[in-house]
């Protein structure tokens, strides 16, 4: 994932588009939670970013409205894993309302953008249908890159057991030659 990073912030068009909300304080906190295992928000927000970017400027589309919207579609600001400071309702039903209005205090946001964030969890969130081809976009590249942590981290934990297993095969090797 570093090098995908890497070669992220080596797209100056694509950085500039969002160097606002990269510098941005609030959006660096971002950095402090975790997102899909161990991806933080902010990890998660700038590939699915990069990836709108990508595809809606290869196919014509809004990309810096889609861009820009991506990388504060998770802008929530907590550990969705703990119920803590009377947050109300499940997580995945309510995020997109609290990204959206912590965006919305930080940049001013076009009607593209708003509709991107807060429909970006459809169709978990069944009667919120987005409006626009950007935020179809969104929503299937957050699921994309969700799926993708998941697999990383199974190819993870896989590879550790194998490195482990190989590590007792070994000793049981040099322990049957005594």
């Amino acid at each position: 994932m570093n090098e995908l990073i890497d070669k992220i912030y080596k797209d100056k068009e694509f950085t500039n588009i969002i160097l606002d909300i990269l510098k941005n304080e609030t959006v660096m906190e971002m950095k402090q939670y975790k997102h899909h295992y161990e991806t933080s928000c902010f990890d998660h927000c700038l590939i699915a970013s990069y990836y709108c970017y990508q595809y809606c400027k290869k196919h014509n589309l809004d990309y810096i409205s889609c861009a820009r919207a991506a990388m504060v579609h998770d802008l929530f600001l907590y550990d969705w894993r703990k119920r803590q400071n009377g947050r109300k309702g499940l997580h995945a039903f309510t995020h997109p309302r609290t990204a959206y209005e912590n965006a919305s205090k930080l940049f001013e946001l076009n009607d593209k953008e708003k509709d991107i964030i807060l429909k970006h969890m459809w169709p978990v969130t069944l009667f919120s249908f987005p409006k626009y081809k950007e935020s179809f976009i969104l929503t299937l590249v957050d699921k994309r890159c969700a799926l993708n942590d998941a697999i990383c981290q199974i190819r993870e934990h896989y590879s550790q057991k194998k490195a482990l297993r190989f590590v007792y095969v070994f000793l049981g090797l040099l322990i049957l030659k005594k």
